[in-house]
């Protein structure tokens, strides 16, 4: 099938989602002049060519996490050689939920394994976990979010 779809140029501080006209969940992302794929996987009906949305937004946290730290440590002269970060996402009953201040439906939960590699003292180590909380997007994640929808005219 022949995509029919516009081709559109993102702004560099714009990204820009669009399908790829097939009438399946494949996505094309324009970011900041950078190209990428989502999809969804096979068992939610998708074709699986690419991650999906919150395989995405964890993408997001663990590349901004390790960015974090990677800038920490650059500044602080630590001898950090490797940062890796390992993410999962879930959605569990607020019931379920053992840090959750109560209240009814479900709760989104990431969680998140750094590992250092290097020649870091367990001091160093405990500093670079409270930094990594510090990341912009687990900052955007943990507070308040406020997104705003309109139709193009």
């Amino acid at each position: 099938m022949e995509n029919t779809k516009t081709t559109q140029k993102s702004h560099p501080f714009e990204t820009i989602v669009s399908e790829q006209g097939t009438g399946k969940y494949t996505l094309d992302i324009s970011s900041g002049g950078h190209k990428l794929v989502a999809d969804e996987p096979v068992s939610m009906g998708g074709d699986d060519m690419g991650p999906s949305p919150y395989d995405l937004l964890l993408s997001a946290l663990g590349s901004c996490t390790v960015i974090t730290l990677r800038m920490y440590a650059n500044m602080k002269k630590m001898a950090l050689d490797n940062v890796i970060v390992s993410l999962t996402h879930k959605k569990v009953h607020m019931e379920d939920c053992e840090t959750c201040d109560g209240g009814e439906g479900m709760v989104d939960t990431f969680n998140r394994t750094i590992k250092f590699e290097g020649n870091l003292s367990d001091s160093d180590k405990k500093k670079l976990l409270k930094i990594a909380d510090k990341c912009p997007v687990h900052r955007t994640l943990s507070g308040q979010v406020q997104i705003k929808t309109q139709l193009e005219q």
